[in-house]
């Protein structure tokens, strides 16, 4: 594979983010952060310097010797990230976790009781990470992630590109649960007014890591 982002300092982040409802229950989503992984370690192929964030999903590294902090919590990953990130050392943030966008107004301590007939959790929005990391640093190529549901080919780019210019983002995916199957990824990558619809994980791997090394 070609050294196109050897030296390139590229930061992932992969698979969902916990928010915790007492100490033993949290809410989280059903997505493993496979995406995340096959992009770290192209990204190694590729030349890149790779620091994977990893939560806790299913997917599993298959290359060794690749940069690795894990967490599990909503907190911890901002916390990492800001630190991360306002170091100014990473040439690409390609933020891919899957992050909750709300968490609970109140966790409760300790256990939460069962046979409750009415428990009612109230929630509150999440701070928005993505839209922090060119505050931290203006000078990273940013690519963000748009995840809908059901939605038409147009409607979802229309969402993506606004969702895009909110967070300042250079490269934003965008693409629909519907159409993801063990075989199949169907989804977008918009750059300026360029699109390209791209069809497995496998290519939407190497298509972002092609069209990165023109942003650099």
């Amino acid at each position: 594979m070609k050294k196109i982002l050897k030296g390139e300092k590229i930061l992932i982040t992969a698979g969902p983010v916990w928010v915790p409802i007492d100490k033993v229950r949290i809410i989280t989503s059903i997505f493993a952060g496979a995406l995340g992984v096959i992009m770290a370690e192209k990204a190694k192929e590729m030349g890149a310097d790779v620091l994977l964030l990893m939560g806790p999903g299913r997917a599993k590294l298959n290359k060794k010797g690749l940069k690795v902090i894990r967490f599990k919590y909503f907190n911890e990953l901002f916390g990492i990230m800001k630190k991360e990130i306002s170091s100014k050392k990473y040439d690409v943030i390609i933020h891919s976790a899957a992050v909750p966008d709300y968490i609970p107004e109140k966790v409760f301590d300790g256990k939460i009781k069962s046979g409750r007939k009415d428990l009612i959790i109230k929630m509150k929005p999440t701070i928005k990470i993505v839209d922090y990391i060119k505050k931290w640093d203006p000078s990273v190529v940013l690519i963000k992630f748009k995840l809908q549901v059901n939605s038409k080919e147009k409607e979802l780019i229309k969402i993506a590109k606004k969702s895009m210019a909110k967070s300042k983002a250079d490269i934003i995916v965008a693409n629909d649960l519907l159409k993801m199957t063990n075989n199949k990824h169907i989804a977008f990558i918009i750059s300026n007014e360029e699109i390209k619809k791209i069809d497995t994980k496998n290519n939407l791997a190497k298509e972002l890591l092609k069209t990165i090394s023109f942003k650099i």
